[in-house]
């Protein structure tokens, strides 16, 4: 298969499914990572074709979603802060944390800009050099590459007013983690493809070799995710497991090495927090010592804040609460048992607040506001449920 049409065939997926079903003798819990993924199980109601024993678990893997709170409420600080421009792309907007959502702050009178790429905020910087630009950078390794470059590309430039606020998260990490959560019970996995044709899938082997966990690297597409679905499930019924590769047409074993080279010129592995799953051991990227003049945190929370005993009190307050590897969430208000959705313990219509005041037009989560959101998926395609 070679075009899109061709992984939306019905007569394609009439076929694998009745292999599915055939080759389907236990129940078996199925984790896809990626939101993406998510929102393509929801759309095309894989979960009504499949066999009732099997039952996919939706995970972690919106960046959106696991942007710890401590983050936003840096940017909505550093927004607060004269001359500075904050860009971010357009879903981070919304996102809410103790001190509101960066929309609000804009609304308020910070000058923030959503942008589309990285680049597009160098631009910025370089058209406004009497204006400080911070760039938002969140994701997973797909987007860490382009990040990555856009600190390289700030560099060559001699750039000195822009900066990027680093939430890079890392998904073996987060795969380990929650296969170590009490009460997990999920036998294999759906890897997120497009992290894949970036990062490759050697860090995957040890996950398959030390918990016994089936991992295939799948697409967004129906047949995608059905092929996936297949090669895990035929692992898991004949007590097999390995990593595997469905979405061969982009991702190779070793990924992208020039991508992966850049990541590894800018950024240094350390611990990270994720939104409801707290800190996980070396599951993010921080900026290494040559490029800390890159670094929002070292240029404005650091530099500026604590040194400015005029700042407001709110600033301060906001200074407390900040540090992420110490503080998971400061509010309950806005957790909208988040935490238990991205750790596939519940599923989103099991959330007390989905629907009722937790909507894509007013969210109380995270996961409601990403269009990778799985509460977003839910509630945008109900109607199927």
């Amino acid at each position: 298969m070679k075009y899109i049409n061709e992984f939306r065939d019905p007569d394609s997926v009439k076929n694998i499914l009745a292999q599915i079903h055939k080759s389907t003798k236990q129940a078996w819990n199925i984790m896809e990572v990626c939101g993406g993924q998510t929102h393509t199980i929801v759309k095309y109601q894989l979960i009504k074709l499949l066999p009732d024993k099997i039952n996919l678990i939706h995970g972690p893997g919106c960046p959106v979603c696991v942007t710890p709170e401590a983050t936003l409420d840096e940017a909505i600080l550093i927004s607060k802060i004269p001359n500075v421009i904050m860009t971010s792309f357009g879903d981070m907007l919304r996102v809410p944390s103790q001190y509101g959502s960066l929309l609000q702050a804009r609304a308020n009178g910070s000058d923030i800009k959503i942008v589309y790429s990285p680049l597009d905020a160098i631009q910025i910087a370089i058209n406004n050099p009497d204006k400080e630009i911070v760039f938002l950078s969140i994701g997973f390794e797909t987007t860490t590459a382009p990040n990555a470059l856009a600190v390289l590309q700030a560099a060559s430039l001699g750039l000195k007013n822009f900066s990027v606020l680093v939430s890079q998260v890392r998904v073996p990490p987060a795969i380990e983690a929650i296969i170590n959560t009490d009460n997990s019970k999920i036998d294999g996995f759906l890897a997120a493809g497009h992290v894949c044709t970036v990062m490759g899938i050697e860090e995957y082997r040890p996950l398959v070799a030390k918990y016994n966990r089936p991992i295939v690297v799948t697409g967004f597409e129906p047949m995608d995710i059905l092929l996936g679905l297949f090669k895990v499930i035929k692992q898991l019924e004949s007590g097999f497991a390995s990593i595997d590769i469905e979405y061969s047409r982009s991702v190779i074993e070793t990924g992208n090495l020039i991508a992966k080279k850049a990541i590894e010129k800018v950024f240094k592995i350390a611990d990270q927090s994720w939104r409801g799953l707290g800190v996980i051991p070396q599951s993010g990227y921080i900026l290494r010592n040559e490029y800390l003049n890159y670094d929002a945190r070292n240029k404005f929370i650091k530099k500026q804040i604590l040194n400015n005993n005029n700042h407001d009190n709110q600033a301060k307050t906001i200074y407390q609460f900040l540090n992420p590897l110490n503080k998971v969430s400061s509010s309950l208000k806005f957790q909208s048992e988040c935490g238990e959705i991205l750790k596939g313990i519940k599923k989103p219509p099991q959330c007390t607040h989905f629907g009722k005041n937790c909507k894509p037009d007013l969210p109380l989560g995270a996961p409601m506001v990403s269009t990778e959101g799985a509460c977003a998926a839910y509630y945008n395609y109900l109607s199927i449920y």
